[in-house]
């Protein structure tokens, strides 16, 4: 368990926060609206109302104690700035902070920010990247070049073995995960057996996996 302040209860704090709270974190929320902090109070034992721009309310808070600080400041990026730099000022031990803009991620940078986070470039990008191709159901961007896709697994690769597709060195690809229902099988061994409703958790460059995903 963690020890979570989540800064800004928009729609993305809100989410984060209740998730955050769901895999068992202790988790403060913070807000300078005292109407959505008084309908979070029944969910969040620890929630304060304030303006985490004034540097007493940050004092307050005891930032040094929290394992992770998130500004998820909505549409005020000056907010967010003031909030990050007053977190490392008084001790934060991890700062991330949501951006916009490449110019937003910069400057959060510059005043000590440890991650930032782009909710709605990297929805917008997954999203992108689910629709451009047929049949990629999810998907992990790792670097520039390789992601984590999971994809059907080809019709014509039903009841063969892994060694036997040659997966690797037809297809360029790894196969990491095998998901059928409720089972996962870690790293498939040559020896299994594809099976029909198969979906493949593979890594690789996008042009690779798309042509494997192509082939249903």
């Amino acid at each position: 368990m963690k020890s979570v302040l989540i800064i800004g209860m928009g729609r993305f704090g809100r989410h984060l926060a209740h998730k955050m709270l769901e895999l068992g974190n202790d988790v403060m929320v913070v807000d300078e609206n005292e109407e959505i902090i008084q309908q979070m109070a029944s969910t969040y034992t620890d929630s304060f109302i304030g303006d985490c721009t004034n540097e007493s309310v940050v004092r307050s808070l005891g930032v040094n104690n929290y394992d992770l600080c998130f500004v998820t400041i909505g549409d005020n990026f000056q907010s967010s700035l003031v909030i990050t730099s007053l977190l490392k000022t008084f001790g934060a031990k991890y700062v991330v902070a949501k951006a916009k803009q490449d110019i937003q991620a910069e400057l959060l940078k510059k005043i000590g920010a440890d991650e930032i986070v782009y909710p709605e470039k990297e929805i917008a990008e997954k999203l992108a990247i689910r629709h451009n191709a047929n049949n990629i159901f999810d998907y992990i961007e790792l670097t520039d070049e390789f992601a984590i896709y999971e994809i059907p697994l080809p019709i014509e690769w039903i009841d063969k073995t892994v060694g036997i597709v040659d997966v690797r060195r037809k297809y360029k690809v790894n196969i990491i995960a095998v998901k059928n229902d409720n089972t996962v099988h870690v790293l498939p061994g040559a020896d299994y057996v594809f099976k029909i409703n198969d979906h493949l958790m593979v890594i690789g460059k996008s042009t690779d996996v798309f042509k494997i995903a192509a082939k249903q």
